[in-house]
């Protein structure tokens, strides 16, 4: 993105749109809902599948309103690609379907979303070897890896427990030893951190949560930061070496993933998206302000056991979060003293919702252990920290007195 313009965070996603001619002088990307494209030339057709232009072939593949937000998205991680699907699942799903062969081994962070935990035990039925290690610690990371390790999955701060990775050491690892670092930002965003500094090669960023920001939409996204050398990644088909080094781990991961297994992006919902991330830092700001003020009282009152924020003092990682971070971001958990039921607790509660979602307007809360973590089992969920009693926030940008007198007035035996 050398040639365009250089501003501010905000200021680049409100104009990003704007950069290339627009038709009739929009301001944003049109929908275009098409799903296929004409040519006057079937020589031009014949091209543009041959790579040997640029075009656009059938919707599945791509799309102008999708390719607005994908610049959209790569603008915002300061990377050299990005390709978005319709889940943030279906993004991490992508790049080991495309990327992972039987045989390779995945080094990956023990405290995960629920549901990419999920997929782990799915590939390992597969024939690829995971090992889930204790992130926060890089002695960890390096023990676990073998001749066979491809890739290093991390998140940046743990949902539920807000654990975070030794990112920074890990990266410098990952680039010592030529192995590809994808990092999961979802739970920072964009805004509050950018992975390519800690080394990244690939960024995850489910769309769905703070970048689309309104709960009303489902996307995922995956960042090239242009970090990784892909002539010595040892999965790249030969096909796709005849391109340029820099192109071919996402030009595979568009085949082989998103080509092949649809999991597109609608050009309505790229547009919705498109939208909501243009007040991404305004929200941001308000909801880890909020965040911070709402887990500093409940820190303090005595009937609640334990806090989990990177903001409180007392988080183990909280100086490596204000090195890293912009803010210490909008998720927090705690658990209650035994006298108080957690759903009698969160029933009482007047404002915060009971959901399963993050990154929203609004204030969530849900009860860890017997939703979203419950398939989990029991053994699994004491080794990631997870209490019985556990209530995971997403904090909102409502006016923040009045979420500390919900949580406070619902503080009762």
């Amino acid at each position: 993105m050398s040639e365009l313009p250089t501003y501010g965070f905000t200021t680049t996603i409100l104009h990003s749109d704007r950069q290339k001619e627009i038709e009739h002088g929009s301001i944003h990307k049109p929908i275009h809902s098409s799903v296929m494209y004409g040519y006057k030339d079937a020589r031009d057709l014949a091209a543009v599948f041959q790579n040997k232009q640029s075009g656009y072939r059938y919707g599945r593949q791509g799309n102008p309103t999708v390719s607005a937000l994908e610049e959209k998205i790569t603008r915002m991680e300061d990377g050299y690609a990005s390709i978005v699907f319709a889940t943030g699942m279906a993004a991490i799903g992508a790049v080991f379907q495309a990327l992972l062969r039987q045989g390779d081994h995945l080094v990956s962070s023990s405290f995960l979303f629920g549901n990419t935990n999920s997929l782990w035990q799915t590939i390992g039925a597969q024939g690829i070897d995971v090992a889930m290690v204790d992130a926060t610690s890089v002695d960890r990371i390096a023990a676990a890896l073998t001749p066979a390790t491809r890739m290093v999955f991390v998140e940046t701060i743990a949902n539920p427990r807000t654990q975070i990775a030794d990112l920074k050491r890990i990266g410098d690892l990952c680039r010592e030893k030529g192995i590809l670092f994808v990092v999961d930002n979802t739970m920072t965003s964009p805004y509050l951190f950018q992975p390519k500094t800690v080394g990244a090669g690939l960024v995850v960023n489910s769309l769905t949560k703070s970048i689309a920001g309104h709960g009303n939409v489902l996307g995922g996204a995956l960042t090239d930061t242009g970090l990784f050398d892909w002539s010595a990644y040892p999965n790249i088909a030969a096909n796709f070496r005849k391109q340029a080094t820099q192109m071919q781990g996402m030009s595979q991961v568009r085949t082989k993933a998103l080509r092949d297994f649809g999991a597109s992006l609608s050009p309505d919902a790229a547009h919705q998206i498109a939208v909501g991330a243009e007040t991404i830092a305004l929200r941001m700001e308000r909801e880890c302000a909020n965040a911070l003020a709402l887990a500093s009282m409940l820190e303090a009152d005595p009937r609640v056991a334990a806090v989990h924020y990177p903001g409180l003092p007392s988080h183990p990682q909280h100086q490596l979060a204000k090195e890293l971070f912009r803010a210490y971001g909008a998720l927090f958990s705690f658990e209650l003293k035994p006298e108080i039921d957690c759903f009698d607790y969160l029933n009482r509660l007047k404002l915060a919702i009971n959901a399963t979602h993050l990154g929203d307007t609004r204030t969530l809360v849900i009860p860890v252990a017997h939703t979203i973590f419950f398939e989990m089992g029991a053994e699994r969920r004491a080794g990631m920290g997870i209490a019985d009693s556990l209530i995971r926030v997403s904090v909102g940008i409502e006016d923040t007195q009045d979420l500390l007198t919900d949580f406070a007035q619902a503080l009762v035996a």
